[in-house]
């Protein structure tokens, strides 16, 4: 399919809801006082009738700020998802040993692992996020592994399995014309278009040249004029959903947010308990109320001010019945009801959002092992755990289109393969838990050198492992020689 007709509406209709839905997920996300206000300015009180804090008008008077105050819950969770499924860089593996070699080096090089980590922390916030790979030649000699934001495409699935998508970004402008550029990837082919229109609409399709920031792409179009052979059959881009199914769109393709529960009202009453909390402090200052005999007239015109760093006074005319003097006015601050409703809340959303309230901090927080860590975390284990099947499939493949592009275009006879993806372990267990570990596996002799020796390097390949077994055994005078090699045997 060609690129979109001009003056098309953008987004198109038939993603106006899955749209309207992301740009909530981004406000929370994003944790920007003005777009939280601005997605709820039309829908401003929740399902039981209550006003939204962020839906409430703050107009600034005689220069008075807005005091609400916003708790980055949302934030924290996406990137809690991210930590679990990628805090330790996961590990990739083929059979074809240059392969393996040159896939090593795409990934070091290209930092995929910190790709990854960003790509799982947009996901978890807005339901799902693209990887997207590409190639800049005169950049560097190998192809690019970039994560594309979901409010940032228009895909289009068959069964549920992405058969082409369109990115779109808005670029630089000076006026009141909105510049968007489109990049449609599909099965061998990346076709770009850049489009002059207004907010809600794409507008007229004008040549690449057009604006500076994509006009280098024109020098390498083919001659149909709008597009990039891939030299490979495969799509360079894949859709991984944070999780499904969607509730509000069921049977969709797409993934549901972390904050689908939904979180919304959660978060927007924890804003509410601490904007209060901080009401209480603020009212709670010392004040000092002083009749009007103890102020220092400045003059005509010039008002009447009260010096509390005065120590001595003098000459005031205040009658000794009338008991008129200095008076503190302070209030209360309530500090636990505050502190108990915050945290039943955030307990309410984490749990909600398929975590353990001590991901976040929250329960006793003593020392423990790795096991205990993952027995008490166990919600959030399984949230990780499925997530990571999600991930799986697409992000084998888009490694394996790399390797397609890298031999296309950088390295011949290259043999592409399929990697096989092995996460790593979110909770690590510290070095004297392990020792401790195996030194009473080798006391009940239920252990061997090759096994401890995987077990503390689980990164090692086949040769590193031998080759530690054979320093340890030859060290401990354990090893035993090849009766072949000596001559004991004819």
């Amino acid at each position: 399919m060609p690129l979109p007709d001009a003056d098309t509406p953008w987004p198109p209709k038939q993603f106006a809801g899955i749209y309207r839905d992301l740009r909530v997920d981004d406000a929370w996300y994003s944790g920007d006082h003005k777009r939280l206000a601005g997605v709820y300015r039309d829908q401003p009180r929740r399902e039981d009738g209550r006003r939204r804090l962020w839906g409430r008008l703050r107009h600034p008077q005689h220069g008075r700020r807005d005091t609400r105050l916003h708790i980055p819950l949302a934030g924290d969770i996406a990137t809690t998802s991210a930590d679990l499924l990628f805090s330790e860089a996961p590990v990739f593996t083929v059979e074809d040993t240059a392969t393996q070699d040159r896939l090593g080096d795409i990934v070091e090089a290209g930092g995929i692992a910190n790709t990854l980590l960003e790509a799982a922390e947009v996901a978890a916030a807005l339901g799902g996020v693209y990887l997207r790979a590409t190639w800049d030649a005169s950049l560097v000699a190998r192809p690019i592994l970039t994560a594309v934001h979901a409010d940032a495409a228009v895909p289009e699935f068959r069964w549920g399995t992405l058969v082409a998508v369109t990115f779109w970004h808005e670029l630089a402008s000076d006026s009141s014309t909105v510049w968007r550029h489109l990049e449609r990837h599909e099965v061998g082919r990346i076709l770009h278009g850049l489009y002059q229109g207004t907010p809600d609409r794409l507008g007229v399709r004008v040549p690449l040249t057009e604006h500076p920031e994509v006009a280098p792409l024109a020098d390498s179009l083919d001659t149909e004029g709008d597009g990039i052979a891939t030299g490979i059959d495969a799509l360079t881009a894949a859709y991984v959903p944070n999780i499904r199914p969607h509730r509000k769109y069921r049977g969709s393709p797409f993934g549901r947010s972390d904050y689908a529960a939904p979180l919304h009202d959660l978060m927007d009453a924890l804003d509410e308990t601490w904007t209060s909390w901080l009401r209480d402090i603020r009212l709670a200052r010392s004040r000092i109320i002083v009749p009007d005999a103890y102020l220092r007239d400045h003059g005509p015109g010039r008002g009447a001010s009260w010096d509390e760093d005065r120590e001595i006074w003098h000459g005031l005319n205040v009658p000794p019945t009338e008991g008129a003097g200095i008076t503190l006015s302070q209030f209360a601050i309530r500090v636990t009801e505050h502190q108990t409703s915050a945290d039943s809340i955030v307990q309410q959303a984490v749990r909600s959002a398929g975590y353990s309230a001590q991901s976040f901090g929250l329960g006793d927080q003593v020392a423990a092992t790795a096991t205990e860590v993952k027995s008490r975390e166990r919600r959030s284990m399984i949230t990780r755990s499925k997530k990571a099947r999600y991930w799986a499939a697409p992000l084998a493949d888009m490694l394996r289109v790399l390797l397609m592009l890298d031999r296309a275009l950088f390295t011949p006879g290259l043999i592409p393969e399929r990697p096989r993806v092995t996460f790593g372990d979110s909770v690590s267990e510290d070095p004297q838990s392990s020792a401790q570990t195996l030194a009473l596996l080798q006391q009940a002799q239920a252990v061997s050198t090759d096994t401890k020796v995987r077990a503390l390097h689980p990164d090692w390949d086949e040769t590193a492992v031998r080759e530690e077994v054979d320093r340890i055994l030859a060290e401990t005078g354990q090893a035993v020689p090849d009766p072949m090699q000596t001559g004991l045997l004819s």
